[in-house]
């Protein structure tokens, strides 16, 4: 029988209701200082966050990837009343929660090459960073008692999202987590088991 998964990493859930309280910048600031801990490509930080709190940022942002959303879905096919119901949701969403972290790429301490082939490999290399560090974040944010949940919109509108919050133009969002303290009343999906057969080979 394997070994049992730290509880520190069971603690983490992706929850999407909670309280309005709001989430001291100290705090923020600390789950930041713990993004910023994941191993990165040359030593480098190729990566900036930026915490949204109040009201204004987080509805510029909401309608600015909204309205993105908005288009794409259209332009796919989709039925006007579903896509309206989906970029409703999504604003509220990204409204209630009392916190938000985007995360955000640049080519700072990357290495350029002439080649597209080593240049898509070199952001690459950032963006598998960057999901590390919103990893350590959310694990930070469940040690101290605080629900998260990533989404993964700006990833799909990162100068939409860059624009939508006035942010330097070699900042281009590609994560955001929602931080807050859990609804009490929400009670998130139980876990199914690991088909460990299935996801992992051994060679």
């Amino acid at each position: 029988m394997s070994a049992p998964v730290p509880a520190f990493l069971e603690a983490r859930r992706s929850i999407r209701a909670f309280t309005d309280e709001p989430v001291d910048q100290i705090v923020l600031d600390r789950l930041v200082e713990a993004a910023c801990l994941a191993p990165a490509p040359h030593h480098s930080r190729p990566w900036r966050f930026v915490t949204v709190t109040t009201a204004g940022a987080k509805t510029a942002l909401a309608v600015g990837m909204g309205e993105r959303w908005r288009h794409d879905l259209l332009a796919d096919g989709v039925d006007r009343a579903r896509v309206d119901e989906l970029v409703t949701a999504s604003h509220g969403k990204l409204i209630a929660a009392p916190a938000l972290v985007v995360g955000c790429l640049t080519w700072d301490g990357l290495d350029r090459y002439p080649d597209d082939t080593r240049r898509r490999a070199e952001w690459g290399m950032a963006l598998l960073s960057l999901g590390a560090g919103v990893e350590n974040l959310m694990l930070a944010a469940a040690d101290v008692g605080l629900a998260s949940c990533w989404v993964a919109a700006p990833i799909f509108c990162p100068e939409t999202a860059r624009d939508a919050l006035d942010l330097p133009a070699e900042w281009l969002p590609h994560a955001l987590v929602l931080v807050g303290r859990a609804d009490p009343t929400y009670a998130p999906r139980e876990r199914p088991p690991i088909p460990l057969d299935d996801l992992r080979a051994t060679r």
